[in-house]
């Protein structure tokens, strides 16, 4: 699943006409490269949710996106923005979609730009012999989240505290269960659109040693302002 529905005030006035995963970064949507690193790992079938102006994503990619080496994909909308007028929260996102998105699914922000991440059947295969409910990869902390969001202990546990945190970098690998109770509250299908968002959820099956992480050093930019997406463009 990719997650496409925010609004994206700090990108305003880019995103007063476009959506943030369609602004281009080196040539392509940014939402683009996370799609083309699923389909070159392997991985066939992509739900999307979208709210501010989602029209314009489904019509950019369809339902079949041409991606040339990087292999075939099929993709599905959650329209939340049709469905219930507006974004649902990243949990409520993932709720929504649940019943198309099977027992063990990625979840990746389509606002973050990560151009060297593989998405890999070998993770996946060793999460789900891991028993975890989730597994984030987590980075260094960039200069606008020095405090950064989840310790990761020696034993690859994501920690609630921790004297060393690392940020989220928005993608991970994920359960059904752990969209169910006594986790989330929310049906699977959230048919009354109900808006939560994903942190409380993480948190306490962390207390439970649920979680696990792991550190991506490779180049990761969350693209949140204007100045983050000019400095991306810009040759070096």
């Amino acid at each position: 699943m990719i997650l496409a529905a925010g609004r994206g005030e700090r990108m305003r006035p880019l995103t007063d006409a476009t959506p943030k995963p369609l602004l281009e970064v080196r040539g392509k949507p940014l939402m683009q490269w996370p799609i083309e690193a699923l389909a070159a790992g392997g991985f066939t079938e992509l739900v999307v949710n979208t709210a501010w102006l989602g029209e314009q994503i489904s019509g950019r990619f369809g339902s079949k996106p041409l991606l040339g080496k990087h292999g075939a994909l099929s993709i599905s909308y959650s329209d939340e923005g049709r469905d219930f007028g507006g974004a649902l929260e990243t949990a409520g996102g993932i709720a929504r979609a649940l019943p198309r998105l099977g027992g063990v699914f990625w979840v990746a922000a389509g606002d973050v730009f990560v151009p060297d991440f593989a998405f890999t059947q070998a993770s996946v295969d060793r999460f789900v012999a891991s028993g975890k409910l989730a597994h984030l990869w987590l980075v260094p902390n960039p200069t606008h989240n020095l405090k950064g969001d989840f310790g990761l202990s020696a034993e690859g546990l994501a920690l609630n505290s921790a004297g060393e945190k690392y940020t989220f970098s928005t993608i991970g690998l994920y359960r059904a269960a752990l969209f169910a109770p006594p986790y989330c509250g929310i049906p699977a299908g959230n048919p009354a659109g109900l808006k939560a968002p994903l942190a409380p959820i993480l948190r306490a099956a962390m207390d439970n040693e649920l979680v696990s992480a792991e550190l991506y050093t490779g180049p990761w930019t969350d693209v949140g302002t204007p100045e983050r997406l000019l400095q991306l463009n810009t040759p070096r």
